[in-house]
């Protein structure tokens, strides 16, 4: 359907953007920034749901968590392997012993007091001593990525919110299971909101990216605001002449709802 044009007076000057005596006027609707649909990256038991429909939440806010009880014990397994040196520092001693030892012959050997074959032998003994030690270190750093990979494995059952915004609707609740496809929550983002319109191919080339225009919403709302041009769309729907546009509106005070009609006043470019 053609959107609605008329012509309004316009006599004042604005904040980061002035109008001129007559602005062209648009039907438009004011819709949230973003929408997000939150759910677990793996299956599990929720085993709490910290937020219900309509709460603010803000960028991080952790929105729910997965029962973590048998992830959790793996993560204490982990950290004691990790933390344990003992095997490291058997080795060093073996090594110690082997490296002692190998000087020893040496010396015998110097005096003629022994075969050179014994000190080759003494010499593969530290070989297999250090060898030994290389490997018990290398557990030990796979024990320390072990329980790096078990942490994120418990923080993954954390959800939290990538936005800020207010929830939309909570679709499950605490004692519920959850997988990887099933929705949580949706969190609608309302500052900055957005402003789509539809406007006739006339209009094309009378606008500009990060032009200032008003936005008038419908009763029972007041007041007129600003907000400026972010895309233009650059494929024209021939059925009905028209091409779509989005403004960006600030929301600071979160005063102003989303889903809502309004009218959008561009300055009149002659």
């Amino acid at each position: 359907m053609m959107p609605l044009l008329r012509t309004t007076a316009l006599a004042a000057c604005f904040g980061f953007g002035a109008f001129s005596a007559t602005a062209q006027t648009f039907d438009c609707v004011i819709t949230p920034a973003v929408t997000v649909n939150i759910s677990a990256p793996v299956g599990g038991l929720l085993s709490e749901v910290n937020v219900g429909r309509g709460d603010l939440v803000e960028k991080g806010q952790v929105i729910a968590r997965l029962d973590t009880s048998i992830e959790q014990t793996t993560v204490d397994l982990m950290k004691e392997r990790a933390a344990s040196q003992s095997d490291v520092e058997v080795q060093r001693a073996r090594l110690a012993l082997a490296e002692s030892r190998m000087e020893r012959v040496a010396t015998l050997v110097e005096r003629n007091i022994t075969s050179a074959e014994e000190l080759e032998e003494a010499k593969a003994s530290v070989d297999v001593a250090g060898g030994e030690l290389a490997m018990a270190e290398m557990r030990n750093r796979i024990a320390t990525l072990e329980l790096k990979r078990a942490n994120e494995i418990v923080s993954q059952r954390t959800i939290t919110s990538p936005i800020d915004g207010v929830v939309q609707s909570r679709a499950l609740f605490t004692g519920e299971y959850t997988d990887q496809d099933a929705e949580i929550v949706t969190i609608a983002q309302l500052d900055p909101l957005h402003v789509e319109a539809f406007l006739p191919v006339e209009m094309f080339t009378k606008l500009d990216l990060d032009m200032t225009v008003e936005i008038t919403p419908r009763a029972p709302l007041e007041g007129t605001f600003q907000g400026r041009i972010k895309v233009i769309d650059r494929i024209f729907d021939a059925a009905s002449g028209t091409f779509g546009v989005q403004v960006v509106m600030p929301n600071p005070d979160l005063a102003l709802p989303a889903g809502h009609r309004c009218e959008v006043s561009f300055p009149n470019q002659g």
